[in-house]
């Protein structure tokens, strides 16, 4: 598996060159969110706010209106807990172009529960206007610019920094409101998002191996979620559904799909793997997956219970998950 360091923070400087219109923000974190080598780029394009996300967001929404595009970055837990107000009434609703650049969503910091985004998505996609994006790989990250840029109004981006995992291929970018079908089948159907989907791809191809086919769809695109490929791989899953985020169970992925199913009436079965309404502790990654079951295992045990079978797979003979020491210059994990 390739590793990337910083796919953002280089890739920003260059996809901004030739694109005037285009301002970054920062609140206080300007190295943490890799965007220290645009600011050294182009310092009059850049605006360091402060520890003031209220205010910050005000100012970008008045650039918007002038004809910028401005591109938001801080932690994701300060975007909508801190700035929701303005989110709403100052974006939002006026339907402007600022783009939302969230690093650190759900478990992926030690930080506990001040800094861990576990109901971002929840809250946002239920904002009028929002479109909520989430980055899973190295590909994603590098790619998303491009999609926020020709959006209309306002978007979210769940991101990632550091050390990122390359999953996909670099041909292959990011695509608006398309998920990616990693795997077919119609056994089980699994959907998964950001870090999520790197968990899962470690249990597909052992499930293969027990005979057992799998529609494993990796979802990008929170809001609009209109891809048929989701209605499909619902549709076609003789045993029922996963899905496997790191966010909250209650108004995320695990929600999206089971509305498709109630609405359209698919009648299936669905297990909801993610944080089931508590906060999560501070402590490193691997031991908050496990803990809270958003590990390669917890699916194991979903597909499982689904078809009403024990499998003979065990968690020596998964892969642990890609990490970097908390304190090195990647920053994956640190504040």
């Amino acid at each position: 598996m390739e590793i990337v360091k910083r796919p953002h923070a280089t890739n920003l400087v260059n996809w901004a060159k030739e694109k005037p219109e285009v301002v970054v923000f920062s609140a206080d974190l300007t190295s943490s969110c890799e965007i220290d080598d645009f600011r050294s780029a182009y310092p009059d394009r850049f605006f360091s706010m402060g520890v003031a996300e209220q205010n910050m967001v005000s100012w970008a929404a008045g650039m918007a209106k002038e004809g910028f595009v401005p591109l938001v970055h801080t932690f994701a837990v300060f975007i909508y807990r801190q700035a929701l107000h303005q989110i709403i009434v100052s974006v939002a609703y006026p339907y402007l172009p600022v783009k939302f650049f969230g690093f650190l969503p759900g478990i992926l910091t030690p930080g506990g529960m001040t800094h861990q985004a576990t109901e971002d998505i929840a809250v946002l996609r239920s904002i009028p206007n929002m479109v909520i994006l989430e980055c899973g790989d190295a590909t994603e990250v590098e790619s998303v610019l491009d999609v926020v840029y020709n959006i209309e109004g306002p978007v979210y981006v769940r991101t990632l920094r550091g050390e990122v995992p390359r999953l996909f291929p670099k041909e292959e970018p990011f695509e608006f409101d398309r998920a990616r079908i990693l795997s077919t089948g119609k056994d089980i159907a699994i959907f998964t998002s950001g870090i999520c989907t790197e968990e899962a791809l470690r249990v597909t191809a052992y499930l293969r191996q027990q005979g057992i086919e799998v529609q494993h769809l990796h979802i990008s695109t929170h809001k609009p979620f209109e891809d048929p490929a989701i209605v499909e791989a619902i549709s076609n899953a003789k045993y029922g559904v996963v899905t496997m985020e790191n966010h909250t169970i209650l108004g995320g992925l695990g929600s999206n799909v089971a509305e498709k199913i109630a609405e359209l009436g698919l009648g299936k079965k669905l297990i909801r793997l993610g944080l089931k309404d508590v906060y999560a502790h501070g402590a490193s990654r691997p031991y908050l997956m496990k803990k809270y079951q958003l590990d390669a295992m917890t699916l194991v045990r979903s597909v499982e219970a689904l078809m009403e079978i024990r499998l003979n797979i065990t968690e020596e003979e998964l892969a642990s998950v890609h990490l970097q020491p908390i304190h090195s210059s990647a920053k994956a994990e640190a504040l």
